[in-house]
């Protein structure tokens, strides 16, 4: 990722190939030691930039992860879908029934969110770090980007588990991403609380597992949903 010999970038296509390697070091570094401890200056290094040479393609640090943010939706809900269609067709006798239907469709949204353990780590800071501190464009890109995924989503989950409407769908959809990313950091533990568990067995076990913990969560939402259709609530 070191950028040796550098030159300015000037065509189009050189900015958006500076563009995409920010990026990849943004998600190489994230992926390696946490979203929480790369900077800006880390990203610019692994790309042989100058910072001030950075913001010239992204305002901020937390652009740059907001825009992975954004990437990592869209990411997940191509897997969500490749994962529904699949299971669409391999319905057979009781499998089929509302309980089937809203197993797999709960796996598919829980399992792909294990599955992207950067995706989650992202989700995790979103909120309280990754929205501040950025330009109103950038906001707003990412808050669009978002809205279509979960709409598209919504639509999916509602087509594979038709006892959720589309609007419940896509509710269910938020809840599980906002479950993955409140997980994720505490199913994660930092090298110290890894040594106490090693050390406390009890305190071990009261450590919530991720993918367990998501998809009973995400599996009672389901369940909720219809039964509050009708209860104001």
């Amino acid at each position: 990722m070191t950028g040796a010999g550098f030159v300015r970038a000037r065509r189009p296509e050189q900015k958006e190939q500076r563009r995409e390697a920010i990026l990849a070091a943004a998600r190489e570094l994230g992926a390696e030691s946490g979203v929480r401890d790369v900077t800006l200056g880390g990203v610019a290094q692994a790309v042989g930039l100058a910072k001030s040479n950075v913001v010239r393609y992204f305002g901020t640090r937390e652009e740059i992860f907001l825009e992975l943010a954004a990437a990592g939706w869209q990411e997940w809900e191509l897997a969500v879908e490749a994962r529904l269609r699949a299971e669409a067709g391999e319905e057979t006798g009781t499998e089929s029934g509302a309980d089937g239907r809203r197993t797999r469709t709960v796996s598919a949204l829980a399992e792909t969110l294990d599955e992207r353990p950067f995706f989650c780590d992202l989700l995790s800071h979103t909120a309280t770090t990754l929205e501040h501190n950025i330009s109103l464009e950038a906001a707003r890109s990412f808050k669009y980007a978002v809205h279509g995924v979960v709409l598209r989503l919504g639509a999916l989950v509602s087509a594979a588990c038709p006892e959720l409407s589309e609007g419940e769908g896509s509710e269910l959809v938020q809840a599980a991403a906002a479950l993955a990313g409140t997980l994720y950091p505490v199913a994660s533990p930092s090298p110290v609380l890894t040594e106490l568990y090693e050390a406390d067995p009890e305190l071990a076990a009261a450590c919530p597992r991720m993918l367990p913990t998501l998809r009973r969560a995400v599996s009672a939402l389901a369940v909720g949903l219809p039964a509050l259709r009708d209860s104001g609530i």
